[in-house]
């Protein structure tokens, strides 16, 4: 019996990112889709428009969008929901849903950071999830995030080198797409031949977030990484994939050959779990010095029917003094938003949770 899913934010961008990955998904049902007092009643064909290249699922086209309430979300019966709300307003709606025994799965930014919130990318931190058993245990529902979706693709490139050396510090610089900023973004496309070097409050995210994600548990709360991470984020004139140059210090002098291998080999560590949305081969090594590029590799996934979920990682160096330098892609829509937190969905569940 499919679990009964309700989508929060559904006409936004990362909304409809949820609606494709929930299109046909043998788990998940979206039974309610909820949306501003301004759209709630009408049919959800009627609202927005739609702006992603998949095309709109049939069973989503006649819905009728519900008010974006806790009561709403708790009378409509649904077992959890994701959320694509804007972060300035996600933080209450999230916490009153919780409080209503309704387990939240979100894409904004609101609760990253919290304490007993984990901040998910199955391949890479899965054991995190303790603190959502830990909430459950105690009585209440979880609600658990995914990262910005810059830090989505950095730590999805640092994680095999983690597995296989030691981190000192990291520094990054992104060249991120204007869908970055969901349905708004779209107008910097009318901007062309444009890059702008301030996105608000991104490099603080990637700093902090790169380091909770990729620390370790410790009882209640999550000690973040000791590694350090600088950032630098542009927004460039690019639709869809954030491209992100890495330098990283490692406390080994590995030759370039150990490094290529780290990434070659790395195995997703919940692919016994058979996750619907986890792709098999997470990360793609590119030789080829002109790649990744998003214009190319934005979908990368797509050969198992999930693209956009695997990540590149291309022009790997090792410099004279040991520093690891390479390019990591992602797709911020999809890995970096709404797919990432269904496979955390998809996570819970094998897990029990949900």
């Amino acid at each position: 019996m499919a679990i009964k899913v309700g989508v929060l934010g559904a006409t936004g961008m990362v909304g409809q990112r949820f609606l494709q990955y929930l299109d046909g998904h043998p788990q998940f049902k979206a039974t309610a889709l909820f949306a501003s007092s301004r759209s709630a009643g009408k049919k959800y064909s009627t609202t927005e428009k739609w702006t992603i290249e998949a095309q709109l699922p049939k069973w989503a086209s006649g819905m009728r969008l519900q008010e974006t309430t806790a009561k709403a979300v708790a009378d409509s019966g649904v077992d959890f929901v994701f959320s694509a709300l804007p972060s300035d307003v996600a933080g209450d709606i999230e916490t009153k849903i919780a409080a209503k025994g309704i387990p939240v799965f979100t894409n904004a930014a609101a609760h990253r950071m919290d304490k007993g919130v984990p901040l998910m990318v199955p391949e890479i931190n899965a054991d995190h999830l303790e603190l959502a058993k830990r909430k459950i245990k105690g009585g209440g529902a979880p609600i658990i995030a995914n990262a910005n979706c810059s830090t989505t693709g950095l730590v999805m490139g640092l994680k095999p080198l983690a597995d296989a050396f030691t981190i000192q510090d990291v520094v990054v610089s992104t060249y991120q797409a204007v869908t970055g900023a969901g349905n708004s973004g779209l107008d910097l496309l009318r901007q062309p031949f444009n890059v702008i070097p301030y996105i608000q409050k991104e490099e603080h995210k990637m700093e902090t977030e790169s380091r909770k994600i990729m620390g370790t548990l410790n009882g209640s709360s999550i000690k973040p990484a000791k590694f350090s991470i600088i950032a630098s984020c542009a927004r460039v004139w690019v639709r869809d994939g954030h491209l992100e140059s890495v330098v990283v210090t490692v406390k080994e002098k590995p030759t370039l050959a150990e490094v290529r291998r780290a990434f070659s080999k790395f195995k997703s560590p919940v692919a016994a779990k058979k996750l619907h949305t986890a792709p098999r081969k997470p990360i793609v090594l590119f030789r080829d010095e002109g790649r990744p590029q998003p214009a190319l590799d934005a979908w990368l996934g797509e050969s198992e029917g999930l693209p956009g979920m695997s990540v590149g990682v291309g022009q790997v160096r090792v410099s004279k003094d040991g520093r690891i330098r390479f390019f990591v892609l992602s797709n911020n829509t999809i890995r970096g938003s709404a797919g990432g937190s269904v496979e955390n969905a998809e996570l819970a569940h094998a897990e029990g949770l949900i």
